[in-house]
Formats: C-alpha cells, sequence, structure tokens
C-alpha cells in the first residue's frame, strides 16, 4: 500500500475512534443518576424521613452535587455498617462501583439535568410510611413532650386492631415527631379486664444533676427480656421484614398492644402522636418470625463501664433449644456503644462470625440476611460488644464519670436482639434461653 493511503487510512481510523469516544455522552440526572438515587437513597432523602434532605428531584438534588459526591467517594453515604467479610444482606444499599464512578462523572460535568423524557417513572412513596399499611393503629391523643426535662419510658396500651389471630409480614412503628422520639417499642400483652386505654404511664425514677438514674439495676432478670417485644423503631433503621424466607409473625386475638415511647427533650416543647402501622399476610406462612431480645448482664456489679475507658467489653449468649433459621439482626447501644460482633458456635464445635458491625448511634440498622443461617438445636449464639467512654469519643456525654445500664441516651444499653423463623407449631418461649455469661465485664 502507497504511504500516502497509509496516513490516510490511519488517520481515518484515529477520526473513526475520537468520533467514538466523542459519542459518550456526559452523565445527567434523568437518565443516570435518578435511578441510584432512587435504588439507595430516596427510602431515607424523601420529606418525612430521617434525612435531612430530599433527594426526588433534579432541583432538590442539585445543590447537593458536591456533598454527595464527597459522601460516596468517602464511603460515608449510603450509610452501612456491617464488615462485608460476614454474611450478605438483602438491604445493603452500598453503591456498586460503576454507581460510584456514575455519580462523580456527573458531579465533574457540572451536575448536568439532561433531558426529562429520560427519567424512569417515580418510585410511590405512601406519605410518611416505609410499608404500605393494611391496618394502623395510633396513641389516641398527642403526647405533649417539654422543652427540657428528662422523660421516663412511657407507655401507652390500645385496643388490638384485629379480632381473630392475625399473621403480619410487617410492623412499623412509626414516630410522629422524630427529633424528640429516641427509640418506640411495639408490646404484645394478654387482655386485662379493667385495662386502662390510652392513659399514658412512666415510673418514675430519681435522677442526680446530671440525669442519671441513682437507683441501679439489682436483678438482673434477663429471661424476662427475651419475651415482648415485636417491633421497634429506632434512628435510621427500617421496619423489620417479617416476610423474610417464607416467614411473619403472628398477632393472636385476645391481646393488647403496648406502644412504648422514650422521648428526649429537644429545647422546644412539641407533641408527638406514634403510630403502629401492619402489612397483613395473604395466606398462612409455612414459618414464624419471632424477635429475640436477649441482653447482656444489666447489674450495676456486672454492667460498670470505667470513666476513660476506651475499649470495655461484655458480653451475652443464648442456647438454641429448637432448629430454627436466622435471618435477622439489630444490635442496639448508646453514645457510647463502639461494634458489636454475633458469633454463632454449632454444636460440633465449628464457629462461625454472622455479623460485626461498626456502632453508629444514628444509624441503627437492622440486617436481612441474603440468605437464612440454619441454626440446630444446641447452637450458642456468642455476642461480643465494646464501648468507648474516653474523652476520644466525641458522642461521649461525660468520659470523666463512670456509666451504667439505663434507659437515657447518656446511660447505656446491649441489646443484640435478633429475628429468626421457625416451625409455627414451636413454643415461642422455648426457642432460645441463656447459656452463661461468658466474658467477664471490663475484660479487654
Amino acid at each position: 500500500m502507497p504511504r500516502k493511503m497509509l496516513r490516510i487510512l490511519i488517520a481515518a481510523l484515529t477520526m473513526g475512534v475520537a468520533f467514538a469516544a466523542g459519542d459518550a455522552s456526559p452523565a445527567t440526572f434523568h437518565r443516570d443518576v435518578l435511578p441510584i438515587l432512587q435504588k439507595h437513597c430516596q427510602s431515607c432523602h424523601r420529606p418525612g424521613q430521617v434525612a435531612p434532605m430530599s433527594l426526588l428531584t433534579y432541583q432538590n438534588t442539585r445543590p447537593w452535587a458536591k456533598a454527595i459526591k464527597t459522601a460516596v467517594l468517602g464511603g460515608k453515604m449510603p450509610p452501612w455498617s456491617a464488615d462485608p467479610r460476614y454474611s450478605r444482606f438483602l438491604n445493603d444499599p452500598s453503591l456498586l462501583r460503576s454507581e460510584v464512578d456514575t455519580l462523580v462523572a456527573w458531579v465533574d460535568a457540572g451536575a448536568p439535568e439532561g433531558d426529562a423524557r429520560d427519567q424512569p417513572a417515580p418510585v410511590t412513596w405512601r406519605e410518611g410510611w416505609t410499608i404500605q399499611p393494611d391496618a394502623i393503629v395510633s396513641m389516641p391523643e398527642p403526647f405533649p413532650v417539654p422543652a427540657k426535662g428528662v422523660l421516663e419510658l412511657t407507655e401507652v396500651t390500645v385496643p388490638n386492631c384485629f379480632k381473630k389471630d392475625t399473621w403480619v409480614t410487617a410492623i412499623e412503628v412509626r414516630p410522629g415527631n422524630r427529633s424528640v422520639v429516641h427509640h418506640a417499642d411495639l408490646f404484645l400483652v394478654p387482655h386485662k379486664r379493667g385495662v386502662k386505654y390510652g392513659v399514658p404511664q412512666a415510673q418514675a425514677k430519681e435522677r442526680d444533676a446530671e440525669g442519671v438514674a441513682i437507683e441501679r439495676v439489682q436483678n438482673d432478670d434477663r429471661l424476662r427480656a427475651l419475651q415482648g417485644i415485636e417491633a421497634v423503631y429506632v434512628p435510621g433503621t427500617p421496619p423489620a421484614n417479617y416476610g423474610l424466607h417464607g416467614g411473619a409473625k403472628l398477632i393472636p386475638a385476645g391481646s393488647d398492644f403496648v406502644i412504648q415511647v422514650h422521648y428526649t427533650p429537644n429545647g422546644t416543647a412539641t407533641t408527638d402522636r406514634t403510630e403502629v402501622g401492619f402489612t397483613v399476610a395473604k395466606e398462612k406462612p409455612r414459618r414464624r418470625f419471632l424477635t429475640i431480645v436477649p441482653t447482656a448482664a444489666r447489674d450495676e456489679q456486672e454492667f460498670h463501664i470505667p470513666a476513660g475507658d476506651p475499649n470495655w467489653e461484655t458480653g451475652t449468649e443464648v442456647v438454641f433449644q429448637q432448629d430454627a433459621e436466622l435471618v435477622w439482626f439489630l444490635p442496639h447501644m448508646h453514645l457510647r456503644g463502639k461494634d458489636m460482633m454475633y458469633r454463632l458456635i454449632y454444636p460440633g464445635g465449628k464457629s462461625e462470625i454472622v455479623l460485626n458491625v461498626k456502632y453508629d448511634f444514628g444509624w441503627q440498622f437492622g440486617y436481612e440476611l441474603e440468605k437464612p443461617i440454619p441454626v440446630p438445636k444446641g447452637t450458642r449464639l456468642q455476642v461480643t460488644a465494646h464501648f468507648d467512654n474516653s474523652a476520644n469519643n466525641r458522642f461521649n456525654p461525660n468520659p470523666n464519670r463512670d456509666v451504667f445500664w439505663g434507659d437515657q441516651t447518656w446511660e447505656e444499653m446491649m441489646i443484640p436482639f435478633f429475628g429468626v423463623v421457625v416451625d409455627p407449631s414451636f413454643d415461642p418461649k422455648k426457642i432460645v434461653a441463656y447459656a452463661r455469661e461468658f466474658l467477664d465485664a471490663g475484660r479487654k
């Protein structure tokens, strides 16, 4: 081939490559970014939810473009605390590398809006709810929360909305005013004659000048803690999905609901009216979902975090009395919580870590296992937690005093909630029992 023709051919090929490269249009909001926000972000970033800004539209999102880039590159958003080496979870919101690259490219290109005709259909969100409830109960009257002071756990009994035994696939405890709700629980209790519906009740406690309870926990009745709580709201966690792996939760007829709320005044007098929503199973489930609520030792001799201690350790252990499948976790601590690890020890001696989290009080996730973990009878579940009561913990209310078990945020708890699905014929009170306290309190 003559040299001149070769030069022309090379130039043409080069121009073709250039044209091909130029065909790659920059990422736009409607075509490329919005689908990512719908999948990973909008469950929290929309009006009425926990996030501080809405990411439903281009106009909402554009002012936060640079902040979004910083957050996704640093792994801060979407928030997720589970160590990826252990287990896989259905509700893991973590971005794929390609999604991170798309968001970064969009910001670097000036965050263009693009053609609105490229956008996917909007996700339908029922206002204020994460689930689509079939039935709702609520506190009958708004509860007044003062601007200052300490409010003890407040309980309101409300009638059961179901007239017969009912299987539900989700329960959402929905605060009416998230700014003053530390956490909220739903309990099922047998109906008693003369029960007072709708009357707020709280147990008074004597507290010192910093709001710390003067009377410590003395009698450590941990077995009682295994029963009662059916659903929980804590900041950052969605409702538990009881429909996981063929399960559902039973609401017995002849029971009452107790809505328990922990309020934290924020400097402005306000009110709250917490609601609870239920989604009803379309058919009888193959498996029964049970929420198990063990705790660490709570008395002042065992649960005693020394002032300044950066890595105080405690734990608890339960043994399975029946075959079960593990499907869900919810670690709970307060402002000094550092990490929590769940480990299974099987009857033959094999052990495996099934969840390890770096704890963040602001994002208390429920973790839904992608696949259930079979747990044969005799298996032990061992949970270890660490607390940082030092000045290095920027959330620590006071690193100069010892800390004990208590309801308030500036006190502490260690509750490793978990969920199992079991044969519906099993007695729910005989699924697990406490084994031994396998750790010496304070051991490093």
